[in-house]
């Protein structure tokens, strides 16, 4: 009886030592968490004013933590100022001005840790045929470090690629692919 108590009293001992290892363990990512969070947020804050600025011809965009005792959980406010307008919150700007700070916002983040491959889905759909320009011109500047797969009906964001890929129906049922390699094109002409 006494040498299973003495078992199941180092068991139990165990288990308490473990948990107090885990604890210590879960308080140090924790802090590590909160801390690399600080540091991206501010450096995609700064990021973000910068491609707000190039991408809207001026004005200001700012990202804002909401005041919550934990980092990890608190929210973030998005402002924005575009040229000629008021400080403002994200949600009283134009649809084209939303979409356009979105955009910011994303290639800010893309910007601080490009990943080799980014697919995007008609995302200036909403902009007007000057901010389009802009937006593909920004977009150039990024597929040094990515390589970008954008689905659009924009002619100036097409103006601005280097590969252009279609789909037909010419006849009911069969699609066919049409590429065209503006590399060649561009060589060409310059």
């Amino acid at each position: 009886m006494l040498e299973r108590y003495t078992q199941l009293k180092t068991q139990h001992d165990d288990l308490i030592k473990a948990a107090g290892v885990l604890e210590g363990i879960i308080n140090e990512l924790d802090e590590s968490m909160r801390k690399q969070f600080a540091e991206q947020f501010a450096e995609i804050r700064e990021r973000f004013d910068k491609v707000f600025k190039e991408l809207f011809g001026g004005g200001r965009g700012t990202l804002e933590l909401l005041e919550e005792e934990d980092i990890l959980t608190a929210g973030i406010k998005i402002v924005a100022q575009p040229p000629g307008k008021k400080l403002q919150n994200m949600m009283q700007l134009s649809g084209g001005e939303k979409a356009l700070t979105a955009i910011a916002l994303l290639f800010a983040i893309q910007s601080l840790k490009p990943s080799p491959f980014c697919l995007l889905d008609e995302i200036e759909a909403a902009l007007d045929d000057s901010n389009v320009d802009r937006y593909a011109q920004y977009l150039h500047k990024l597929t040094k470090d990515t390589q970008f797969i954008v689905i659009t009906h924009r002619r100036g964001t097409m103006n601005a690629a280097d590969i252009l890929y279609g789909i037909t129906m010419q006849e009911k049922g069969v699609s066919t692919l049409v590429s065209v390699n503006l590399l060649d094109e561009k060589d060409v002409v310059n």
